[in-house]
C-alpha cells in the first residue's frame, strides 16, 4: 500500500511539473499573452488530465510570479509594466554582480571542464539563434546558459532566483519583439563572449559585457531612462 501510494505522487508531482512547464512555454512564446484568463478546467481538458495536478501547477506559476490568482474566477496571465522591467533588469545585475563578488573566480577554478565546456555549448547555440533572429531557440538556450553558469557558485537559492527573473524579462519583453518584421541582428549575442571572459578568469570583461548588454535590452524594448 505504501509503496503504490508513494508512485501515485511521484507521478502526480512529475504531471505537475510537466504542465507547469508546458504553461511556462507557451507563456514565455506568446501564445498565452498577458492578461489571458483561463480556469483549471479549460487546461485539464486541454491536456486530458484531472483538475489537481493542474491547479497545482497554476499555482506553482503563481509563486513564480507568472500567473494571477482571480478570486473566484480562476487564473490569469501576470501582465508586467515597463517599470517592472527596468526593476528586473536591476534586480538580474544585482544578483550577477553577488556572483562576482562571492568568488566566481574560485568558482570556476573549481567547476569541472565538462562543466565549463557545456556553459560554453549552450552560449554558442544561445548567441547562433540571436544572430540569426530566432527567438523561441534563443529563450531556451538562454535560459539554459544562465542557469548553468549561476550554478558555478553552488547555491541554488541564487540559481532559482536568476532563473524567475530572466522568465519575467522575457515575458515582457516577448510581445514587443514579436512586433519585429525581422530579429535577425537585433538580439544581443554576447553569450560566447561573456562564457569565455568567466572561463579566462576576466571578471572585468564580464562584467562589462554584462552592462552592455542591459543597455541593450533596455533600449530594444523602449524602456531605459
Amino acid at each position: 500500500m505504501a509503496a503504490g501510494g508513494d508512485s501515485s505522487v511521484i507521478r502526480r508531482s512529475t504531471l505537475r511539473q510537466q504542465i507547469a512547464d508546458a504553461l511556462r512555454d507557451e507563456v514565455l512564446a506568446g501564445r498565452l499573452p498577458s492578461g489571458h484568463p483561463f480556469t483549471v478546467k479549460e487546461i485539464a481538458e486541454q491536456y486530458g488530465v484531472s483538475a489537481t495536478p493542474v491547479r497545482e501547477a497554476l499555482l506553482d506559476l503563481c509563486a513564480q510570479g507568472l500567473l494571477d490568482v482571480e478570486q473566484h474566477r480562476g487564473f490569469r496571465v501576470h501582465a508586467f509594466t515597463a517599470d517592472d522591467f527596468r526593476a528586473m533588469v536591476e534586480a538580474r545585475t544585482l544578483v550577477i554582480e553577488g556572483i562576482f563578488r562571492s568568488g566566481a573566480d574560485q568558482a570556476l577554478r573549481a567547476t569541472a571542464a565538462g562543466v565549463l565546456i557545456s556553459i560554453r555549448r549552450r552560449a554558442d547555440e544561445a548567441e547562433r539563434a540571436a544572430r540569426a533572429g530566432d527567438l523561441d531557440v534563443l529563450i531556451g538556450y538562454d535560459l539554459r546558459f544562465w542557469r548553468e553558469l549561476s550554478g558555478i557558485v553552488n547555491n541554488a537559492y541564487i540559481s532559482d532566483f536568476l532563473d524567475r527573473i530572466r522568465v519575467q524579462t522575457w515575458m515582457f519583453a516577448v510581445p514587443l519583439l514579436r512586433r519585429e518584421a525581422d530579429l535577425k541582428g537585433l538580439l544581443w549575442h554576447g553569450h560566447s563572449a561573456l562564457a569565455d571572459a568567466l572561463i579566462q578568469h576576466d571578471l572585468g570583461t564580464a562584467q562589462r559585457l554584462i552592462a552592455e548588454y542591459n543597455e541593450h535590452s533596455l533600449a530594444l524594448v523602449g524602456t531605459r531612462g
